[in-house]
């Protein structure tokens, strides 16, 4: 699963590396926890653009009884994504990115749960596969909220955890954003690991284990 992340890049560095105009200034998050707002890229089907977002993570299906149940639902399984109730249809027309540069995974070690900080080799910032959807309370409150697609752990990962979030290589974001594309078949191949190789990883302080933890002391190198 993926339940922590980070950014921590400039606005300038967002806009060039997923082809915006601007991004607003974003403050630093060294600990994006779920429920909380996070940045995110979407096809905007009237200009024919990409438009930056902020979305509530934890995606609250449309037919939802209430808002609790998008903290069930922050990460869909790239394997039922097409087919489940919750995500079929924000599959097939609401996909997003979610904006990182970073992500957090957990390890069991002598009973305790050790953490690490997993990124790219080069520290530039990526999408995460991304799926959103709008819903509307019986008091008329909308909350537009997003899920996080997770696949098989790559090499780097195995030892760790088996499952990891799917970050989306830039040549794929046109296809993944297209909102004419609806068929799983096209769809699918995209969910795929990242290759290991283009990523690295280290442990880092349980301070991170706590969600009011935001700083820089959360990404840093321990041991």
């Amino acid at each position: 699963m993926c339940g922590r992340f980070t950014l921590n890049q400039s606005a300038a560095a967002l806009a060039k590396a997923f082809h915006l105009p601007q991004i607003p200034d974003l403050a630093a998050q060294y600990n994006i926890a779920p429920t909380q707002m996070v940045p995110t890229v979407l096809h905007d089907t009237t200009s024919n653009k990409y438009e930056f977002q902020q979305l509530r993570w934890g995606l609250i299906p449309s037919w939802a009884k209430d808002a609790k149940m998008g903290v069930k639902l922050i990460n869909a399984r790239a394997e039922t994504v097409a087919e489940k109730p919750a995500f079929r249809a924000a599959f097939k027309r609401r996909r997003c990115l979610v904006l990182a540069d970073g992500f957090y995974e957990w390890q069991q070690q002598q009973g305790k749960k050790q953490p690490f900080y997993f990124r790219l080799q080069d520290g530039q910032p990526f999408g995460f596969a991304g799926l959103w959807e709008v819903w509307q309370s019986p008091g008329e409150e909308k909350i537009v909220s997003c899920t996080i697609v997770t696949t098989t752990a790559n090499e780097l990962l195995q030892p760790i955890h088996d499952r990891m979030p799917v970050i989306l290589a830039p040549q794929d974001y046109d296809l993944w954003l297209d909102t004419q594309v609806q068929t799983p078949e096209k769809l699918q191949p995209l969910l795929r690991p990242y290759p290991a190789e283009a990523m690295t990883t280290y442990p880092v302080s349980n301070l991170v284990n706590n969600p009011r933890h935001n700083s820089p002391e959360c990404i840093m190198p321990q041991g």
